[in-house]
């Protein structure tokens, strides 16, 4: 099963990982509403993010950046009943009917995390890399020795050891360590609660 963007993160909020605060909107107008919300609650700005079941939607252009809510409202008229192509629609593309209004975050690196089922090993695996963003796919097919494995003990779970190990790993500051730890932890109850074959 695909679900959106904005249904993963209502998903994994409520296994307490933190997400962006963001709302849906079908039109312009709930768009600029969406926008004000954000704005009056202290956001620096908004993202726009066309909702359709594939990657790549920033380089195809659903993903922009509003610095007002007038903006915002410009850009969901744009966006909106857009056909959207990217590598994995193929060329007849996905139109656009629902977008994801979120705040803007200050980012300082991004780093990737993902928990799949390694069908070899039999048993779920818990994939880091430094090398985050948008061509995960494009840094394991050049550099597989960027992507750091912690593979998943059937009934033991992700481990706290597993955790901080891959946090060391990622680079991240020591204050960080424990919120990181608190995310995966998260992200793999998400994973195993709902049952899950990608994360």
């Amino acid at each position: 099963m695909k679900i959106h963007e904005y249904q993963a993160k209502a998903i994994l909020k409520k296994f307490g990982v933190a997400v962006p605060r963001g709302e849906i909107a079908d039109d312009r107008d709930q768009a600029i509403v969406a926008a004000k919300n954000l704005f009056d609650s202290g956001a620096g700005g908004v993202v726009v993010k066309a909702q359709i079941h594939a990657g790549g939607r920033g380089k195809g252009g659903g993903v922009k950046i509003a610095k007002s809510v007038e903006e915002a409202g410009e850009l969901a008229s744009k966006i909106l009943g857009m056909t959207l192509v990217t590598h994995q629609t193929g060329p007849e593309g996905r139109v656009v009917r629902r977008l994801l209004i979120e705040e803007t975050l200050p980012i300082e690196r991004e780093h990737y995390l993902g928990i799949v089922i390694d069908r070899e090993e039999a048993r779920a695996v818990f994939m880091a890399s430094q090398a985050g963003g948008m061509e995960i796919e494009q840094v394991a097919a050049e550099n597989p020795n960027a992507i750091l494995k912690e593979y998943i003990t059937p009934g033991m779970g992700l481990e706290a050891f597993q955790a901080r190990k891959l946090a060391f790993q990622l680079g991240l500051k020591p204050e960080q360590i424990n919120q990181a730890v608190k995310f995966m932890t998260g992200l793999y109850k998400a994973f195993e609660e709902t049952d899950s074959s990608l994360m």
